[in-house]
């Protein structure tokens, strides 16, 4: 890789096929990519955010970005008030830059235990049978 070249790792709304994946126009595609079991997916509304030092392995894409693709998703993403451009170790020891936030500015926010972006609106767990209680007031207020 030259010194006007850099892999990055994308793992929210820059995947292809996601609202901000036009901010990579020009990129080169290298496959997908898991990072290290050391990170976390927190769900921020609009968009994804990657925080170091969780145990999740997040899934995503790499791309082969010039500095202009990276000068213009550093504006988009606020770099360095909102995010800030990280190098992190990927699954299969390859280093790539990636857009991470500071653990304060998720405190409260729903954590992707599973790790993908794309599977945010799946269920997380399994609804727990319905209490006696529960069953006691469907039944008393006539709801099935």
């Amino acid at each position: 890789m030259n010194a006007r070249k850099r892999r990055l790792f994308v793992y929210g709304t820059l995947l292809e096929g996601h609202p901000g994946h036009g901010l990579l126009a020009g990129a080169r595609f290298e496959g997908a990519a898991r990072t290290e079991p050391s990170f976390e997916l927190i769900d921020l509304g609009a968009y994804a955010a990657l925080v170091p030092g969780g145990s999740t392995s997040v899934s995503g894409e790499i791309y082969e970005v010039d500095l202009e693709i990276l000068a213009r998703i550093d504006c988009e993403r606020q770099v360095p008030i909102l995010f800030e451009r990280a190098r992190l170790c990927l699954a299969d020891g390859l280093e790539a830059d990636a857009y991470v936030m500071p653990v304060d500015k998720v405190r409260g926010r729903r954590r992707l235990r599973h790790g993908d972006w794309r599977r945010r609106f799946e269920p997380t767990a399994p609804r727990p049978a319905p209490s006696p209680f529960v069953q006691w007031a469907r039944g008393r207020f006539g709801k099935p």
